[in-house]
């Protein structure tokens, strides 16, 4: 069954950090839990939380990105940076863009994150 997305909240502030929190949603539940899921069943403890400890850092790097705490390529002519813009819909039309270098931090939220809290409202309905 396909997870289905709660309805944002409707005041401004709230829906910037749901937004934030369904992103972190987003990569929680898609790109972690798929390299999660490639982890060998056959492997011991030790090295399955080695592996797990490799994702998480992998995912806090990339959290890291989204940021902006790592530098941009650049010289005297060019910059190359990656920016991540969290987007809502409705009725495919865009209501509100939010580019995480702008946000609350990527990062603070990854810890709470890892402890399956991911904000006061509901990014999914159960």
């Amino acid at each position: 069954m396909k997870t289905e997305l709660a309805n944002p909240p409707s005041n401004e502030r709230d829906r910037e950090l749901w937004m934030q929190h369904g992103a972190g949603y987003i990569i929680f539940e898609n790109i972690r839990k798929y390299a999660i899921d490639r982890l060998p069943a056959e492997i011991d403890e030790n090295l399955r939380e080695a592996h797990l400890k490799t994702i998480d850092n992998t995912i806090y790097g990339m959290m890291m990105q989204m940021d902006g705490i790592f530098d941009p390529l650049e010289n005297e002519n060019y910059r190359l940076a990656l920016q991540t813009n969290i987007v809502l819909y409705k009725d495919e039309e865009v209501i509100e863009e939010l580019n995480t270098l702008d946000g609350d931090g990527m990062c603070m939220g990854f810890h709470g994150w890892m402890e399956n809290d991911f904000g006061s409202d509901e990014i999914v309905n159960h």
